[in-house]
């Protein structure tokens, strides 16, 4: 048996963790034969609600879960991990402007940042899903200097998940059948879900999700919108945020990051941007990447669309202004010390 790793799930008592840490827990994301120690973080209001998700922990009975360590000290929280799940962190509520949302999250962000920089293994996976999940991202690797930046990622692969779910209804294919749809730039309503890039087999031949759909107002106009307001819709319906689906595409992610993509199959994650595709640089952007040896590259070289490039123009600007917007908070705090 393999030695055990840690892997950190913040935000630990709340409704994405409750269904991700299972799925960590069963060996979903880092192998069936790879031994697990989980770390539990969440605040002090938390904590009984954390005694309880130990006790179903532990009631699961699972065999590569070999210890829970539940915890509201991020010094203990990030000890020693190799991977961490970022998943705390303040909701948007009613009325609040997305700079209000920022100037509450930079300060979490910059706390786990420092406490990542001084307790985690050098070598750690971050996935950020709390949001604003890009900018988060962002802030947290800037408080954590001695971890490499290529290291921080944020989680748009539940975009992802939703656009390749409308493809292959539309198409009438099962999931399996459709790759390579992409999610660029924020994890937002400004970002574009693309699939221009796409693959679809259906009965038995390779086709071009373009060529399947065969229906360029479509591909432009509903399916975009879908997947943009698929966030809203599913509050709209259930009265609570999307969070079986998030910590599937946390998984998801977190799975190709440390085992690899498939050849000639990419998929989305937002990381630092080199300025590819003319986006901002030094933002956290999604691209389409390839996994290997836990290492993702921006897939180069795709042909964009003069719609696509309009697209990634507009949430490359918000992720600026974000961006920006996170920096002058931190100056602000800075100033207040």
């Amino acid at each position: 048996m393999a030695e055990p790793i840690r892997v950190v799930v913040t935000g630990a008592a709340g409704q994405i963790a409750y269904s991700l840490l299972y799925m960590v827990a069963r060996g979903e994301v880092f192998g069936k034969d790879q031994p697990i120690i989980l770390h539990l973080l969440d605040i002090p209001p938390m904590v009984g609600v954390l005694e309880g998700v130990v006790m179903e922990l532990a009631d699961c009975a699972l065999p590569l879960l070999v210890e829970v360590v539940p915890t509201t000290d991020p010094a203990v929280g990030f000890k020693d991990v190799s991977a961490a799940f970022l998943v705390g962190a303040m909701p948007r509520k009613e009325g609040m402007e997305r700079k209000d949302l920022l100037s509450a999250n930079v300060k979490i962000f910059r706390t786990q940042g420092q406490a990542l920089d001084k307790f985690a293994k050098k070598d750690v996976k971050v996935l950020v899903v709390g949001n604003p999940a890009n900018t988060n991202a962002l802030v947290c690797s800037s408080y954590a200097p001695s971890i490499p930046r290529e290291n921080f990622s944020a989680m748009t692969r539940l975009d992802q998940n939703r656009a390749t779910s409308q493809i292959a209804a539309k198409v009438g294919v099962p999931i399996s059948a459709v790759n390579n749809i992409i999610i660029w730039g924020n994890h937002s309503s400004t970002q574009y879900p693309d699939a221009g890039q796409g693959k679809v087999v259906v009965n038995g031949a390779v086709k071009s999700v373009v060529d399947a759909v065969n229906d360029a107002s479509y591909l432009q106009g509903a399916f975009v919108e879908t997947v943009q307001k698929r966030g809203a819709a599913v509050i709209a319906a259930r009265k609570m945020s999307s969070a079986m689906s998030a910590a599937k595409a946390a998984c998801d992610h977190m799975h190709d990051w440390w085992n690899g993509t498939a050849p000639g199959k990419f998929v989305s994650m937002g990381v630092f941007s080199d300025g590819s595709y003319n986006s901002p640089k030094d933002v956290i952007f999604s691209f389409p990447v390839e996994i290997k040896n836990k290492q993702w590259k921006i897939v180069e070289g795709l042909t964009l669309s003069d719609f696509a490039k309009s697209k990634l123009s507009i949430t490359g600007k918000e992720l600026q202004e974000e961006k920006d917007e996170a920096l002058s908070v931190l100056d602000s705090n800075v100033s207040n010390l």
